[in-house]
């Protein structure tokens, strides 16, 4: 800030208190607060501590630090000073004025008690030219921002200076980066459709006959052109309808493939190193692959072509297969010429492709759709009013409580058409209830056949622990399947469920027909599922398919199981949960226009459904998870206020130690003001100040109770800010202390749960509401967050940021 006019002056002292407190100042959106010229006017005063490279210095917590203030009259006539003082400070009373420069920490006691500080310099009189000096110090005592107001009153004006500084620990600096953020190039670097083709690794399939070859799906060149121009294909505008269901979700998917596409280059490499790994395979490291920027698997490829011949437009780049993926280096194999001509010291121009696999099954999935009654795909629309007769069973689990047994009542009864849903809210045992309907329907209907989907491999293994867990109650191994995609790793599968699946050299297959008609109880990804009909699983034979975490999953990927192994008499099970996390969908667009709602979410939309009429679905209320002030401001937000907390309400010792107000309202806002930032070609943010807060607040927790590191869990909406955490609390040694995503937490809970909300500027709200970031921008994902934890949550924030969020 520069002066300030004599009515703005007269204003502020006259609201103000004998102890003023610093509103809070964001220098990143307003940066008249450190961007102006100090050597303006008659009277040149300049601002201590200035930014370096538009960043706030640092300090050190424990230390003392100083900076000069030079004030000039640069007039020929005497000026009257009438004071200098610190207007407020933030954290009280963190900063003093000084004639002289403050000693340094390890001065003697002597040069310690000459010096004299203060927050007020009285008047004095500045002579032609003459140049005054004075300091200004601070020794912060804990991290985060420390913001100071100084006012300057001149005989004709009053002159403001801000002053900022970030106090810092060793934690904090530890993950200081000096790579200063540059955004990455997205340009084409050669053209992906011309190449030398690479050798393909083994296929899924264990026929020596392929029962069915996936279609190409080719994105037609004028769908292309106008989604490349920023332009809404006519299909889109009119909205889906019965007549145009599979172009509707045809030109979503497409929408997305471009993006992916365009997402892709922007970890394209120039001029790296290849090395030899046997006469036929040669090994990239790529940074960012452990945390799947980019997402490469087995059987994906990539392009490459000598850096010195990539001017060169006649010469082809060669195609190089994965045939292997290890922490963040993949295993290749090009054209026999490509590694016969391979020195060590040659580098390359490496392009990444996308596998078009699971997009051409989504294609074929919403095409077979088109074969679906009205019941299935728009239930509104049907005319057909169910009513079903509940099927009284014995509950295996004796604490299977009232709703989740009206639940499998109800699934037992069910006889085909509509798909019944599980309405299941946080912490309400939605994977009980349908684990106890799998028993149920497994021991009590011979010719069951039962296919269970989830959205993601952590959770179809969640359920084959569930059964497993049911010693003694009749499923036999011989009739359990475990079914996983040839990309997924071998040693990402427990130990204990490798015998229910199938593989050859360490990577998983689907077995052949004959095998797969044996099994009585098959778990599976909803992408994998299209391994099933490729190896000529028909439709029906499936009596029952059960989708989990179905509001997680893209319409088009619940049409997986349901278009091509869904007869009519199949009775189809939705448990999920439409207020927690949808699906992932990259393309901005594409999830506008009805991507991003799930088939689950589809459904709650007709009367049948969003009425909770009991033939149709059953809501879960009672929740197990979260203590009742935890549960309380979700359930009202989310559920209506219907969720019973079922937690024992008692005093856990782990409250005594963390600063809680109230020992009854275990949820802590612990407030600080960081700096967000981002480094190299990574677009995602971190704050190392909140970073540091969170180690702290573990080290306490740690230290003072009997909390073990699986019984905390740390969340936070930024990948960078995951990776920062996982640095920092290397020193702890807690391997076993997860940090992750909201995403990575859904279905998941901890004792504890810290949040790390890591912004601490408005500048970057819009663009978090615009791609669903933030903490309060995207409801489902606070959904998630703050019902993860079940004695304790703990978020870590500034808190003027996430009043502005919404």
């Amino acid at each position: 800030m520069g002066t300030i006019g004599e009515k703005d002056w007269d204003d502020e002292y006259s609201e103000i208190s004998e102890k003023p407190e610093v509103e809070f100042l964001d220098y990143e959106d307003d940066k008249s607060l450190h961007s102006f010229d100090p050597l303006e006017g008659p009277v040149q005063i300049t601002s201590p501590f200035p930014f370096v490279n538009g960043k706030p210095q640092s300090a050190f917590i424990g230390e003392t630090s100083a900076d000069s203030i030079s004030i000039k009259n640069t007039t020929s006539d005497p000026i009257e000073l009438w004071s200098i003082r610190i207007f407020s400070s933030n954290p009280e009373d963190s900063y003093i004025l000084s004639m002289m420069k403050p000693p340094a920490d390890n001065a003697d006691m002597d040069a310690r008690r000459s010096f004299v500080g203060s927050t007020y310099l009285e008047d004095r009189v500045l002579q032609p030219e003459q140049t005054l000096t004075i300091w200004l110090s601070c020794k912060p005592t804990d991290i985060g921002l420390h913001t100071s107001v100084l006012h300057f009153d001149l005989e004709y004006e009053k002159v403001e200076r801000v002053v900022f500084l970030l106090a810092e620990d060793k934690v904090s600096q530890a993950l200081f980066s000096d790579k200063p953020y540059r955004a990455s190039s997205r340009r084409k670097m050669f053209d992906n459709d011309r190449y030398v083709a690479g050798s393909r690794p083994p296929r899924a399939h264990t026929q020596g006959i392929r029962r069915y070859r996936l279609p190409p799906f080719d994105i037609p060149q004028d769908l292309r052109e106008i989604i490349e121009n920023k332009q809404v294909p006519d299909v889109i505008t009119e909205g889906l309808n019965r007549k145009n269901y599979a172009k509707f979700f045809s030109t979503l998917l497409v929408m997305e493939e471009i993006n992916l596409e365009e997402e892709m280059r922007a970890y394209d490499m120039e001029c790296v190193a290849m090395k030899r790994r046997g006469k036929y395979l040669l090994s990239l490291e790529v940074p960012g692959l452990a945390e799947r920027r980019p997402s490469l698997v087995y059987g994906d490829y990539i392009l490459a072509q000598l850096s010195s011949d990539s001017a060169d437009d006649d010469r082809l780049p060669y195609q190089g297969y994965i045939h292997r993926v290890e922490a963040d280096e993949i295993y290749l194999r090009f054209d026999r010429s490509f590694h016969h001509k391979h020195r060590e010291d040659d580098v390359y121009n490496v392009s990444f492709t996308y596998n078009r696999v699971n997009m051409r099954r989504l294609y074929q999935a919403v095409h077979a759709a088109e074969n679906l009654g009205i019941d299935l795909l728009f239930p509104s629309e049907s005319h057909r009013r169910r009513v079903i007769e509940r099927s009284s069973f014995k509950p295996f689990n004796p604490y299977i409580n009232r709703e989740q047994a009206r639940a499998v009542e109800m699934i037992l009864g069910c006889r085909g058409s509509h798909p019944y849903v599980i309405y299941g809210p946080p912490g309400t045992g939605k994977t009980m209830t349908l684990v106890e309907a799998i028993l149920q329907l497994y021991t009590t209907r011979r010719n069951a056949r039962i296919l269970v989907c989830a959205s993601s491999n952590s959770a179809a293994d969640h359920v084959l622990e569930k059964l497993l867990d049911k010693d003694g109650l009749g499923v036999q191994e011989s009739e359990l399947f475990r079914l996983n995609a040839t990309s997924r790793a071998y040693e990402d599968v427990k130990p204990d469920f490798i015998r229910f699946c199938f593989f050859d050299h360490m990577v998983f297959k689907c077995p052949p027909l004959k095998a797969l008609l044996r099994y009585k109880i098959i778990i599976s990804t909803y992408m994998s599922v299209s391994l099933l009909y490729a190896e000529g699983i028909h439709k029906g034979h499936f009596s029952h398919i059960l989708l989990d975490e179905a509001g997680q999953a893209s319409e088009p990927e619940t049409m997986i199981p349901i278009s091509n192994l869904c007869a009519r008499d199949t009775v189809i099970v939705l448990a999920g949960d439409p207020m927690q996390l949808g699906p992932v969908i990259y393309s901005r667009k594409a999830e506008n226009y009805g991507l991003g709602k799930s088939y689950l979410d589809r459904l709650f939309e007709c009367d049948y459904y969003g009425s909770s009429d009991e033939n149709y679905v059953t809501k879960l209320v009672r929740n197990y998870r979260c203590h009742p002030a935890i549960l309380d401001l979700p359930s009202k937000l989310f559920y209506k206020g219907e969720l019973i907390a079922c937690k024992e309400d008692t005093v856990s010792s782990i409250y005594e130690y963390a600063d809680l107000p109230n020992k009854a309202f275990p949820v802590l806002f612990v407030g600080i003001q960081g700096c967000d930032e981002r480094e190299g070609n990574n677009p995602s943010w971190f704050n190392r100040i909140e970073a540091s807060k969170v180690v702290e607040i573990i080290r306490k927790l740690r230290r003072n109770t009997d909390v073990n590191e699986d019984d905390i869990g740390v969340i936070t909406p930024y990948r960078q800010q995951v990776l920062k955490l996982k640095k920092a609390l290397e020193s702890l040694e807690l391997p076993e202390l997860k940090v992750g995503s909201v995403e990575q937490f859904q279905g998941q809970e901890r004792e504890i749960i810290i949040i790390s909300t890591v912004r601490s500027t408005v500048k970057h709200n819009d663009f978090d509401r615009a791609h669903n970031l933030g903490f309060l921008s995207n409801p489902r994902r606070f959904n998630v967050a703050i019902t993860r934890a079940k004695s304790l949550l703990i978020i870590v924030g500034n808190p003027h940021i996430i009043c502005k969020e919404r």
